[in-house]
């Protein structure tokens, strides 16, 4: 004798078949997309965006023949690092500013904060020297005689490599300026920005 099978356990092994096969093709779907994102680097921000610079001047105005800092805060989103100006390892890229200086002024020197050592998931058991939060770089400069009068604009490059604890995105060298006025020697000037330039704000 021959059953007629049950059309409600054929309805169910049908309709889970089917359930199996939509999870199949989901979980498919979402590997592509992911393996696709990992690929063209989705979900990670702009070199440029990871790194937020801030110029200042430590007095106003500048006379001519006087010396004054200028110096950039640079401050780098959290869950991220920048090597510091001497990395551990000379294949790492440091962090450097360079000012274009116009006619009329001296740069005498460049002042790094140090770095701090690290560790991270890429550098297991080497410790590498970075840079994470906010940190300031100092330009020791001069303005000579021949500094032009009025308002001035020393522009410059900041370039770092940023890295998360799993990856590093393309070097990047962006633009940052600081604006100022330049008076006439002898003219008083005042101290300004007190927690930039501070012995003990350097960090």
């Amino acid at each position: 004798m021959t059953l007629a099978p049950r059309r409600g356990v054929r309805t169910a092994s049908i309709l889970g078949a089917c359930s199996a096969i939509a999870a199949c093709a989901a979980a498919v779907v979402l590997a592509g997309g992911a393996l696709r994102a990992r690929q063209n680097g989705g979900g990670l921000p702009s070199p440029s965006a990871v790194v937020k610079p801030h110029a200042y001047v430590s007095i106003e105005p500048v006379p001519r023949e006087k010396e004054f800092q200028a110096a950039v805060q640079v401050e780098i989103a959290r869950g991220f690092h920048v090597n510091s100006h001497t990395p551990s390892e000379a294949y790492l890229i440091p962090t450097t500013l360079t000012p274009n200086l116009p006619a009329g002024f001296h740069l005498a020197g460049t002042m790094y904060p140090p770095g701090q050592l690290e560790e991270f998931p890429f550098s297991p058991g080497k410790a590498l020297s970075v840079y994470t939060g906010s940190v300031t770089v100092r330009l020791r400069l001069s303005a000579e005689a021949s500094a032009p009068l009025g308002a001035t604009t020393i522009p410059m490059k900041l370039r770092y490599q940023a890295c998360d604890s799993t990856t590093c995105l393309p070097p990047v060298s962006i633009p940052v300026s600081v604006q100022f006025e330049i008076a006439a020697a002898g003219t008083a000037s005042r101290a300004v920005h007190p927690e930039i330039f501070s012995a003990s704000s350097t960090k």
